[in-house]
């Protein structure tokens, strides 16, 4: 029987053993490493360990972020498949992981069975992510009724165009005879309508004609 070479890497003990543990239980498995932290994972990876085929990776780490190791881990072990696994649900981080290479998501609220039902499915060449996952990116690509610019009131609509005008938010605040802190608010309440978070992503989207 082929088994599969297993790492982790995972801050949390009780997380990290309990998965270890239970794993480590099949024959199909075989953890050959673990680590708490990106920097450890290449430290491990200097040519004298086994690298793992399915890599289970957190996105909160001590040192460099989960998401940010990707690609570093990518380049450490090529071969080696990453399953984020993690409690961050949010869509734009879902999809920041797959963007960087990442070929499935779990959310830490899975059961030990579907963790090892992933791995199995990843290993085969297949892709797995948890329900509540799954509808986010449903969700993400199924079409929408209403365009991003309908989502913004006229009043947002106007900050959004003297942002791009390249006007400072007092600047906005007297042309439109409000408070900077209105104006503020308002820049807040439009990056959560379009899931954004700079202005810069602003500027792009009115650009392009999206907004």
């Amino acid at each position: 029987m082929q088994t599969i070479a297993l790492g982790i890497v995972e801050d949390e003990p009780i997380v990290r053993e309990s998965i270890i543990t239970f794993l480590s239980e099949r024959q199909s498995f075989r953890v050959v490493m673990e680590a708490t932290s990106i920097e450890e994972f290449a430290e491990k990876c200097d040519g004298s360990n086994e690298a793992p085929d399915i890599l289970l990776l957190d996105i909160g780490l001590p040192g460099m972020s989960g998401l940010e190791g990707i690609r570093h881990i990518k380049k450490i072990s090529p071969e080696t498949d990453i399953i984020m696994l993690t409690t961050y649900e949010e869509s734009e981080t879902i999809f920041k992981a797959l963007c960087a290479g990442a070929c499935s998501y779990l959310s830490k609220r899975s059961s030990l069975a579907q963790i090892e039902e992933a791995i199995s499915v990843v290993f085969k060449g297949g892709s797995y992510m948890s329900p509540a996952i799954a509808r986010k990116v449903v969700r993400y690509f199924a079409p929408s009724e209403v365009s991003r610019k309908e989502l913004l009131t006229p009043r947002q609509q106007q900050i959004v165009s003297g942002l791009v005008e390249g006007l400072s938010y007092k600047m906005i605040a007297d042309k439109y005879l409000i408070s900077i802190e209105t104006v503020r608010d308002h820049i807040k309440k439009i990056y959560k309508k379009l899931s954004i978070n700079s202005k810069a992503e602003l500027i792009r989207l009115s650009v392009d004609g999206e907004i």
